[in-house]
Formats: structure tokens, sequence, C-alpha cells
């Protein structure tokens, strides 16, 4: 499944323990047209294996499978073939990598993704305080950067960047060299008050939504409620 830019959608993040309801959670709402995929991360991967979590969730949606291992791409070069193959196998669509390992673990593991026909989905910031150097955390400010330039250099066009950080992303945007054809996905809402309308300048953009789509009574209710933040300062 592609996007058409401009484009704006849900994926929700399945981040929970129990497989049966992340199956519950996608026949909820894995239908509804707002509702981009499904992001699967080590809660499920890790006890239920992921190829046995991609078939429970392939029964009740179609739409692409994200595989976060929280956090991808910080391991030697060499190992991008082996994860690649892991996550083709397992049907996995998706992948989010955060190379912190450096350059050449980026370009291995992306190229390793991209020969098993995974989209490859980078990210070089988090949404929590103390991560970059200039917030009080260890990762240099000109790392993560560079992280989004090189990727960018290397054909990637989706990027995860953090709700939280509005101004952030915009220099991120404008020193990485994104454009138009650039799809943002963006972790940080509910739960952590990341303001989805301060990202309507955003041609593309994924919200990715976990503990609050999780806790809804009624998810398809709470996917429009999120749809009509996200459209309302258009």
């Amino acid at each position: 499944m592609g996007l058409a830019a401009p484009h704006r959608a849900v994926v929700a993040a399945l981040d929970l323990l129990d497989l049966d309801a992340a199956a519950f959670l996608a026949s909820r709402v894995g239908r509804h047209p707002d509702v981009y995929g499904f992001k699967v991360g080590f809660s499920l991967a890790l006890p239920h294996g992921l190829p046995r979590t991609v078939e429970a969730l392939r029964r009740h949606t179609d739409k692409p499978i994200v595989y976060d291992h929280q956090k991808a791409g910080t391991d030697i070069p060499d190992t991008g073939a082996l994860f690649a193959r892991t996550l083709s196998q397992a049907g996995v669509e998706e992948a989010i990598l955060f190379p912190q390992a450096g350059p050449e673990t980026l370009r291995a593991w992306a190229a390793a993704l991209s020969d098993h026909g995974i989209r490859v989905v980078v990210g070089g910031v988090m949404t929590h305080r103390a991560y970059l150097r200039s917030e009080g955390g260890w990762i240099s400010d000109e790392a993560a950067v560079e992280t989004y330039r090189t990727a960018h250099a290397l054909g990637v066009r989706r990027f995860v960047v953090p709700l939280t950080k509005p101004a952030l992303v915009r220099e991120l945007w404008s020193a990485s060299g994104m454009g138009d054809d650039c799809v943002l996905y963006s972790p940080g809402y509910g739960a952590q008050k990341g303001d989805a309308a301060a990202f309507a300048w955003v041609p593309s953009h994924l919200v990715i939504v976990g503990r609050s789509l999780l806790a809804a009574p009624d998810p398809c209710a709470y996917v429009d409620s999120v749809m009509k933040e996200l459209g309302g300062a258009e």
C-alpha cells in the first residue's frame, strides 16, 4: 500500500503483550479508511514470534505491518541481511531503523531491507526529553541531523520524527533535504501530549497512536477524533 500525497492517517501501535488483544483491535479498526497500518514491536514479537503475530493480524487486515525493533540498526552492517530475511519471511512490509551504529550500518541495513521488498523508515530523534545533547541527553544534535540527511541521500523517503518536538522537526526537515515526496511517521500522540495540529504543514503525515487508542472504548470513534485534529489546522 503506497501513499498519495497529501495524505494523513493513523498507524496503530500495538505495544502490548496480549496477541489476542492486538488481533481484536485489528478486527475493530483494520478496515477503517484512515488507519494506514499497524506497528508491531518486541512486546508481541518476542513472546509470540513475529510470523505468528503477523498471521494473527492478517486475519483482520491487509494493511501494512510496520516492524519497530526498538531500536533496529544498532548492530554491525553485516547483520542487516539477516534482519531483512527474518522480517521478509514473517510477512512484514515496513521496518523502522534508528541507525545509531553509524552510516555504514544504515547503508547496509537499508539496502538489505529494500532488496527484500521491505519499505525503510528511518528515525534519528525520539519523543522523550533528554535524548539529544541539547536537551541534556547523550546523542549529539549533529548526529541526528546527519542520520536523516544520509538516509535521504540514500533514497529513503519515510522518516520517524517526534510529535512532541514540532520546532525541531521543521529544522530536521530543512537540514536533511526532505521534500514533498517524504512521509513523516510521528509517535507521541495521546499520553505524551504531542500536538498533531502543529504538523499541518507536512504533506504526508502518519500519526502513530498507541496507548490512547488501545484504551479507547470505541477505537473507530477515537481514530475519527485523531483525524479531526489532524485536519483541524489546515
